[in-house]
């Protein structure tokens, strides 16, 4: 009886531990559509899609661990790119997380905002270049 009790108290823990650390944005794709701004206004263009499994996934590494910061942005510009990732099993998009990224003035840094959510980030410069080589395809350097 006794073991008995103590095995449920440590599955209880076991549930707790890990419902308490899951992360409330878990994000399932099998694709990731990139849209680029084509004018000064708010209109944008599909540029890529990411099929490739393994770059998805080192998106979403990245975004993971980011500290985001919860702060409403106004930014002086609309983003420069926009992002979201698809899952082909949702029927609804509503629910769909939209990334806006800036790119900084000195090309060397990108900003990002979830705006459903009010999170804002500046990454530094290895993982701007890192994420905006995989989600744009170029080098944070080749964008004019």
């Amino acid at each position: 009886m006794k073991t008995r009790k103590v095995f449920i108290v440590l599955f209880i823990i076991l549930l707790i531990e890990t419902s308490g650390c899951s992360n409330e944005d878990i994000i399932r794709a099998d694709r990731i559509v990139v849209e680029k701004r084509i004018t000064e206004t708010n209109v944008y263009k599909p540029i890529n899609e990411i099929d490739d499994k393994s770059e998805i996934q080192n998106v979403k590494d990245i975004l993971d661990i980011i500290n985001w910061e919860n702060v409403m942005v106004q930014m002086v510009r609309f983003p420069d790119y926009k992002f979201y990732f698809e899952n082909f099993n949702e029927e609804s998009q509503s629910d769909r997380l939209t990334y806006h990224l800036w790119i900084s003035p000195n090309k060397d840094k990108i900003e990002l905002v979830i705006e459903s959510k009010s999170k804002y980030i500046q990454l530094n410069k290895e993982k701007s270049i890192e994420l905006f080589k995989i989600i744009v395809g170029k080098k944070l350097t080749e964008i004019k």
